[in-house]
């Protein structure tokens, strides 16, 4: 996968994490469709290596600049060009892997490429980094979910405001508005987003995929129907637990608590 003419480049940890890298630099990693297959190829071969976290960032100064708009604006056939759910559907992709995805956006993420962040579980930003919309300054309906996803995310005032100013937003107000889960300077960037992708890494086995998918199935209906979704479930998960697994986890949880407490090593 990691060739000389690789758009997509995977690095895989000892952990079990994997990075995800971009690798148009010079185009800000605009989405080609070629690009956009290897990106939807990688999460598929991931989740089926059994991949458990994955950090999905950008090369050089940009995250992703969305869709190649050269390609797009030679394309005979623009329907075809970002049909959600597609094989070369990036978006799609991240969204069906199992485990939890963490962006580590490096820089700025427009339109496709703010979808594709849109898609992560986490959204770790660079000091860096800027958020926008310009899918109506360019003239296209978005596809990959950003007309429903982000209006959950910030609500429905700030999504507009977004969307249709075609804005751009620093990392400092995307963090504040709920798009992004924390920001960092630069230099921490991946090292941050590696450092949650190692702390999800010591959950119970089975346990990152099982919870993301029970928030990700309740959220899909009502509060009333989430709980007792969660009852099910929980019932379920625990007629399989065995129980000295879980004092032994519940040890390692309380020391790790301990070490944590001010004055105690780390």
């Amino acid at each position: 996968m990691d060739t000389a003419e690789s758009l997509v480049t995977v690095e895989m940890r000892d952990d079990g994490c994997a990075v995800v890298t971009l690798q148009r630099p010079q185009a800000l990693n605009a989405l080609t469709r070629s690009m956009r297959t290897q990106l939807a190829r990688a999460f598929a071969q991931l989740a089926a290596e059994g991949t458990q976290v994955v950090v999905l960032t950008g090369a050089g100064r940009a995250f992703c600049a969305g869709l190649d708009l050269r390609e797009l604006s030679t394309s005979e056939n623009l329907a075809e060009l970002a049909v959600s759910g597609a094989v070369d559907d990036p978006v799609h992709a991240v969204l069906g892997f199992p485990g939890p995805v963490v962006a580590a956006v490096n820089g700025p993420a427009v339109t496709g490429g703010l979808e594709l962040a849109l898609a992560c579980d986490l959204l770790i930003a660079s000091d860096r980094a800027t958020f926008a919309d310009t899918h109506a300054r360019v003239g296209v309906i978005p596809s990959w979910g950003m007309s429903q996803r982000m209006p959950r995310l910030i609500g429905r005032a700030r999504a507009l405001e977004m969307s249709l100013t075609g804005n751009f937003v620093s990392a400092q107000q995307a963090q504040a508005w709920g798009l992004a889960n924390r920001v960092v300077p630069h230099e921490e960037l991946l090292a941050t987003a590696l450092g949650l992708a190692g702390d999800m890494l010591s959950a119970a086995p089975g346990m990152l995929a099982q919870y993301k998918r029970l928030v990700d199935d309740g959220l899909a209906g009502t509060l009333e129907q989430g709980l007792r979704l969660e009852g099910q479930r929980s019932r379920e998960w625990a007629a399989s637990l065995d129980r000295s697994a879980i004092a032994a986890r519940r040890e390692a949880v309380q020391a790790r608590g301990k070490a944590s407490q001010p004055g105690r090593g780390a």
